[in-house]
């Protein structure tokens, strides 16, 4: 297997390796397995000139130009799969085949936008003789893009991804936590061809970073995944400069369980994709409200097969599930366990640290806990499912909109009149029904409430990329 690589920054077409850097720990050990360097105020402002320079030549380009440079980066990316993924595991533990899940869904992403970056139509609007409008879309500019640690390739994808396809040029501040995926993904485009400028990657503190990148004037966009608290204060930024922002933010998504469900299909499905990357997603099922007529076997189910997640390092074969991505993740899980149980809520399994090495957790089932538990308010960033059980679906929808979140939201009935009830009352921006898979390349993914604003993916996912222009014509000076 190959080594992890080393991490540089990649500014105006061209690797920048820098003096400063911090270490990326490897959280099955606990240990360094590389350094990522930080970036200087000099860096930035290179960036800024590089992808101004770089929008000027890619705006320009054909759009099917662009959409075949994307697809042949992704093709390259499918190639190195196996070197991609096992940076991913290294630098943030999850199992080896679930990284390489996660190149394929980046990978994805890029061959959905390049085909939808010959799909941004414009529209003639009727008019009398001698006289058009014509609506045009085009690029809005260079773009600030912050993706998180959770998945290393895929987020970074979606943001070059809607970024490149819609024509305009980006600088990308990848977490420092996991740098190898977007590291990979740059590596990918400079191979290919990708004109200097079009894709910059840098890396340092991030409050000094979209300090230093939001207020300049060359940025039209700000792109960030990541804590609901970031994404108000980067909002803020950007709206004293009254520049664009698409906001993907935190979740706590509800999973409403029907009394005429499969309820052993649906408790098993539940725990897997639960504890799926540690808990450590944005959309994962957190928080199950589960008729009180099926409560004791649904709440059976999930806790014999959380307790039989097969928990290790993510290079080994067989585990399904990694450690916490680092030691804040795992200060914050026990927190949540300790007060969770504080309040009186029962753990039908799990609920400890595994061992002393890494940042290991036990998969983890709360039943009966009460609204005043942190955990219940709190996106729990974890291996933690909560189960209580409620009266009738009324009640599980009013407690599904009980918080500030709206990202993801599940619901596993057959009754057609539930499912018209939960799409019409439930607050989400995604809501599956007897599926929990939330986001596909060519559906719009995105939340309401605190859990952000636009979308990504599917047909909109390039509209917050693109200005709309509006050309009046008259033959006729009138």
């Amino acid at each position: 297997m190959t080594t992890y690589p080393e991490i540089k920054l990649y500014i105006n077409g061209a690797w920048r390796p820098v003096a400063a850097s911090q270490p990326v720990i490897n959280p099955a050990t606990g240990e360094a397995v590389g350094n990522v360097p930080v970036a200087s105020a000099a860096d930035l402002d290179d960036a800024v000139a590089a992808a101004t320079a770089g929008f000027a030549i890619w705006r320009e380009t054909a759009p099917k130009a662009r959409a075949d440079l994307i697809r042949e980066a992704a093709a390259l990316m499918r190639e190195r799969i196996d070197t991609i993924a096992a940076s991913i595991t290294r630098e943030h533990g999850k199992p080896f085949e679930q990284a390489k899940l996660e190149v394929i869904r980046g990978c994805e992403f890029f061959e959905w936008d390049a085909g939808e970056a010959t799909r941004t139509y414009g529209r003639v609007i009727p008019s009398a003789p001698g006289v058009s409008y014509i609506v045009h879309h085009q690029p809005i500019g260079p773009v600030a893009a912050f993706s998180p640690w959770n998945f290393p390739m895929s987020q970074p994808a979606r943001k070059i991804a809607g970024a490149l396809a819609s024509g305009c040029s980006l600088i990308l501040k990848a977490a420092e936590e996991t740098p190898a995926g977007a590291m990979h993904i740059a590596e990918a485009f400079h191979d290919v061809g990708l004109p200097a400028g079009v894709l910059n990657l840098v890396f340092g503190i991030p409050a000094d970073i979209s300090q230093h990148l939001i207020p300049n004037d060359a940025i039209k966009l700000v792109a960030f995944t990541g804590s609901t608290s970031v994404g108000r204060d980067l909002t803020g930024l950007a709206s004293d400069h009254m520049t664009s922002v698409l906001m993907e933010l935190g979740g706590h998504a509800p999973v409403i369980v029907c009394e005429d469900t499969d309820v052993e299909a649906a408790a098993t499905s539940s725990a897997i994709r639960a504890m799926r990357n540690a808990g450590q997603v944005c959309t994962s099922p957190t928080r199950f409200f589960v008729h009180e007529s099926v409560f004791e076997q649904f709440l059976d189910v999930i806790t014999k097969r959380s307790a039989d997640t097969v928990v290790g390092d993510g290079m080994t074969p067989g585990v399904e599930m990694g450690p916490l991505a680092n030691d804040r993740r795992l200060a914050a899980v026990t927190e949540l366990v300790a007060d969770a149980q504080a309040a009186g809520a029962t753990i039908t399994t799990g609920g400890n640290r595994i061992g002393d090495t890494g940042y290991f957790f036990e998969p983890t089932v709360f039943a009966n806990v009460p609204d005043t538990a942190k955990v219940m308010q709190v996106e729990p960033f974890g291996p933690l499912a909560i189960v209580n059980p409620v009266d009738s679906l009324d009640t599980a929808i009013e407690q599904a909109n009980s918080v500030p979140y709206g990202l993801a939201a599940y619901g596993f009935t057959n009754r057609a009149d539930y499912v018209s009830r939960m799409v019409d009352r439930v607050e989400a921006g995604n809501l599956s029904i007897n599926t929990l898979e939330a986001s596909l390349p060519e559906t719009p993914f995105g939340g309401v409430k605190s859990s952000g604003y636009g979308r990504e993916g599917g047909t909109e996912g390039l509209h917050h990329y693109l200005v709309v222009k509006n050309v009046s014509h008259s033959i006729s000076i009138v």
